[in-house]
């Protein structure tokens, strides 16, 4: 039995394989839904109170029992961990909604307005920017007081101005564009090329650095927890199970080393994954 021949001229369709740079996107993706499972249902990774102590296993480590170890007055790590999910991106999602948003009007404001709009935007934002983002945060933290909903507010502030500089230098792009002056030229009205083509075209980078934004948001959220500025004791949370455990780090590292490999891989998966999404709005990937 004898093939079939290949007709001459047809070309066999080349199989293409993912990339690396792929397969991590997508272990990236796994992990984030993974973490977004635990946020959103962590009684049904860890069933367990994470509140609860055993007061016999103090500082015991990691065993089949107790999978991560206990803390100092023996509460499960590896519950309060799955839990501590809950707050950390609750805290690093609020963030970057507040930021986006806020940050995404004004530099639509900024980009597509004239006269004294602009430069009144623009000065406001090169002021916040003066300010490192967690020092910022500090300040008004400790303005309005701590909490979950004060560490996101604190944290989304200080990223405004990061998103409205993009957009705005997305939305002056945009209006120089070739097929924006071909809407107007067709008869377009200036508020069907604004929601039509200019606004959608100057968001469009926002998904991409949200993305990237978000793993930084939580991290500042963790760093805030961790001065004692974020989540309040005993709720679990990675920054506040990481500065209780700093006085154990001789008799008990797991207390420490869990949340902090919790908080690092999510924000790893967070800028692998945003990377490349940026890579392939950029046509690289």
């Amino acid at each position: 039995m004898t093939s079939a021949a290949v007709p001459s001229g047809l070309a066999l369709p080349a199989v293409r394989w993912p990339g690396i740079g792929e397969l991590f996107a997508v272990l990236s993706l796994a992990v984030v839904l993974l973490f977004a499972v635990a946020a959103l249902w962590p009684e049904r990774l860890a069933p367990g109170d994470p509140l609860a102590a055993d007061r016999s296993a103090l500082l015991a480590p990691p065993s089949a029992f107790h999978p991560f170890g206990t803390d100092q007055i023996g509460r499960d790590v590896y519950t309060r961990v799955v839990h501590g999910a809950r707050s950390s991106l609750a805290l690093g999602f609020g963030a970057v909604a507040l930021a986006v948003t806020v940050g995404s009007a004004l530099g639509l404001v900024a980009g597509l307005t004239r006269r004294y709009a602009p430069t009144i935007v623009m000065r406001l934002t090169d002021i916040g920017a003066a300010f490192p983002e967690l020092l910022l945060a500090i300040f008004i933290v400790a303005l309005f007081g701590s909490g979950v909903l004060h560490a996101a507010l604190a944290i989304g502030v200080a990223g405004i101005p990061y998103y409205t500089r993009v957009v705005r230098a997305q939305a002056l792009r945009t209006r120089a564009e070739p097929f924006v002056e071909a809407a107007r030229a067709l008869g377009l009205s200036p508020a069907e090329v604004l929601w039509r083509h200019t606004i959608p075209n100057a968001l469009r980078p926002v998904g991409t650095i949200a993305t990237l934004g978000l793993g930084g948001a939580t991290l500042a959220g963790a760093a805030l927890s961790f001065l004692g500025l974020g989540s309040p004791p005993p709720a679990p949370e990675w920054g506040s199970m990481l500065t209780n455990a700093r006085s154990f780090l001789t008799m008990g590292w797991w207390a420490a080393v869990f949340p902090g490999a919790a908080l690092t891989v999510f924000v790893a998966s967070t800028t692998v994954l945003g990377q490349w999404l940026q890579r392939r709005s950029e046509g690289r990937a």
